[in-house]
């Protein structure tokens, strides 16, 4: 046995001997690992145990295997890592900059079942045979998905996307070359005065990252509800209450799904409610509230800004029979005001690609939709469309016209 493995050993052995919990009581353990490694470094002089070679990184090491996630904790400590993935034992592979790379790290298959276990803890989520599928939140915010055989051939599928804060406001995304500042200014502009926008986009193009931006131009007064099915948004609002749906139990009783969490959220009085992703026939209640008043905001996935339009004429229908196109596309119309697309571009940057108006008009069963911004010679530039509502921008105190007349970069 090597010297790591001995020291993880007897830290193992003191951490169970006096109760503590690594997950609770980090720094006790920290200081129990760097006690052990001092120790077992004073002993080692005499030949008879295994020399250390770096007795700080053994501290890291062996911090990282009995408090954190093992082999992978130096991914999810890496600022510049935004995903890493699991394939199977042999193939371990993190995202940076948009790309992929494998890594040379090799797992056991008792030990990613291990990792996983740990990672679940925090959550109260489970994977088994019978919920062969888990989302779930590591205690840093960084989203956990698991999937286990046989509805995976053989290995264990693990996924850890990171919620990596690179911005947190629209005029960070502007220094981040994701949008330009006249773009930002439009969008600050029109979250203030209360419309309805729909980010869209594929997947790790920005949705959540834009969401939360454009959630921090609400005003400060207003109370905001969010539903997800885990949590990642993280809004810079002062009265904010998040809610993440919760999987059955053993017994297959106490689901709550999307759905019911944007039913809940309209009787909690909501000034703004904002919801994660949509997917599904959530898509319906979201539709109902916007259409009542209340404004809000939602991602979806699609390749376009048009084709999330149609998405969303179509995720409806999925609640029931007795919901039909007749009702849903003149809702749509009427319920959503501005369509934000994002894209995740060949060099790994993520940049907003169109923002496309809806004025509210449908002809035959087709959303009218004009371009405010869209993307000329790789430019994001400003169109001839106009957004709706010119009444809300100017209680708000903002002459839109000025502003988008001045828009140009």
């Amino acid at each position: 046995m090597d010297a790591v493995a001995l020291v993880e050993d007897e830290v193992r052995e003191l951490v169970r001997r006096r109760a503590l919990d690594p997950a609770s009581d980090a720094d006790a353990v920290r200081r129990l690992v760097e006690e052990v490694v001092a120790e077992y470094d004073d002993r080692s002089l005499d030949g008879l145990l295994p020399p250390l070679v770096d007795a700080r990184a053994v501290v890291k090491e062996v911090l990282d295997a009995v408090a954190g996630f093992g082999p992978l904790q130096r991914y999810l400590d890496d600022p510049e890592v935004e995903e890493l993935w699991v394939n199977e034992p042999g193939k371990v592979f993190v995202a940076r900059g948009g790309r992929a790379e494998l890594t040379t790290t090799i797992l056991g298959e008792s030990q990613v079942r291990d990792l996983v276990e740990r990672m679940l803890k925090a959550s109260g989520r489970r994977v088994d045979l019978s919920s062969p599928f888990v989302d779930a939140t590591l205690p840093d915010g960084s989203r956990l998905h698991v999937v286990i055989p046989d509805i995976t051939r053989r290995h264990w599928a693990v996924n850890v996307r990171k919620f990596v804060v690179r911005a947190t406001r629209l005029e960070d995304l502007v220094a981040l070359g994701t949008l330009t500042g006249a773009c930002a200014a439009f969008l600050d502009a029109a979250v203030a005065a209360g419309l309805n926008v729909v980010v869209s986009g594929g997947t790790q193009a920005g949705k959540t990252t834009m969401l939360n931006c454009l959630a921090a131009s609400v005003p400060a007064r207003e109370r905001v509800i969010t539903c997800e099915e885990v949590f990642e948004l993280k809004l810079p609002l002062r009265d904010v209450v998040a809610m993440q749906c919760r999987q059955p139990s053993l017994e297959g009783t106490g689901e709550i799904p999307l759905r019911r969490l944007v039913k809940e959220a309209l009787r909690m009085r909501p000034d703004r409610i904002v919801v994660g992703e949509v997917r599904q026939e959530e898509s319906l209640d979201l539709l109902i509230a916007l259409n009542s008043g209340l404004p809000g905001m939602a991602s979806v996935h699609a390749n376009s800004a048009r084709e999330a339009i149609t998405k969303l004429c179509t995720l409806p229908l999925l609640a029931g029979q007795n919901v039909g196109a007749r009702f849903v596309v003149p809702t749509v119309a009427a319920s959503i005001d501005l369509v934000v697309h994002v894209a995740l571009d060949g060099d790994g940057r993520r940049r907003v690609r169109e923002v496309l108006a809806v004025p509210g008009r449908v002809e035959g069963d087709v959303v009218e939709a004009a371009e405010v911004f869209t993307t000329s010679d790789g430019q994001l530039v400003r169109a001839d469309g106009f957004p709706p509502h010119e009444d809300r921008f100017t209680r708000a105190g903002i002459d839109v016209r000025a502003l988008l007349v001045g828009a140009t970069r």
